[in-house]
């Protein structure tokens, strides 16, 4: 008996190594439809700079505090249109609210709190200045600065270099789609001759806005109240960075 069991057990265990050895057969794939994501991005050194600049204006007599204000805007213009003639120039955001004391403490007597009247005006607005005169930003700013209060920057593309570069994208996003199509053909064991592209979906994630990461300075301040234009202001120091602009796409491939 106790042979008999090993004789069983060798029987079993050859079996099984046999079935181990057996080479496994690829899986059918004749009319296989696959779809493949695809991926592209191009980098580009930025080439456009929006800033804001501001003025603010606190005074008892509104009046008073807008006249200011608007003076000092109108120099703001002067003189960003001398330093650079070719900029675009957008103002906005002009506000006037009032100034009220703090909150006082409810009178001991209960009696009603007395309104609260304003004890001054703040006046404000901005000027949106948008230009590709990179090398000679530092100079205006410097030059606006003496009047308004620099409160924004940020870096990116001209809407031209984006155009001339929604060609590279595309061709980016289609080589990577090919590359993906050849080694999915090759995992399957076909040629990649046998793939027929059935349907190519751009920005196939569902999101059909473009993805744009933005590299480089960029400055906040807060505008600040004065009555008299501060001293020149030394040229401050920016570095535009470069723009990434990503693609996605979905194909489906279907193999013969």
């Amino acid at each position: 008996m106790t042979v008999m069991k090993h004789l069983a057990a060798a029987a079993i265990t050859a079996c099984a190594l046999s079935a181990q050895a057996a080479p496994q057969e690829s899986l059918p794939t004749a009319g296989a439809l696959v779809v493949v994501p695809a991926f592209g991005e191009v980098r580009h050194v930025n080439d456009q700079a929006v800033i804001t600049l501001s003025v603010e204006e606190v005074d008892k007599d509104k009046a008073a505090a807008a006249s200011r204000v608007n003076q000092k805007m109108k120099q703001g213009l002067e003189i960003v249109k001398q330093e650079d003639p070719q900029a675009s120039l957008k103002t906005q955001g002009y506000y006037t609210y009032p100034v009220y004391p703090e909150e006082q403490p409810q009178p001991l007597n209960g009696q009603p709190r007395k309104p609260r009247v304003p004890t001054a005006w703040r006046v404000g607005q901005s000027l949106q200045v948008t230009t590709v005169n990179l090398a000679g930003l530092p100079k205006t700013v410097a030059a606006a600065q003496r009047t308004l209060s620099l409160n924004n920057l940020h870096f990116g593309l001209a809407p031209e270099t984006t155009r001339k570069l929604d060609d590279q994208r595309i061709a980016a996003t289609y080589a990577n789609l090919t590359e993906r199509v050849n080694s999915i053909a090759r995992a399957m064991g076909r040629k990649v001759g046998d793939a027929v592209i059935d349907t190519i979906d751009f920005e196939g994630s569902g999101n059909y806005q473009d993805r744009v990461n933005v590299t480089g300075s960029s400055r906040v301040a807060m505008a600040m109240a004065g009555s008299s234009p501060p001293p020149p202001v030394e040229e401050p120091s920016f570095e535009p960075g470069e723009t990434t602009l990503q693609m996605r796409l979905v194909g489906k491939v279907r193999f013969k």
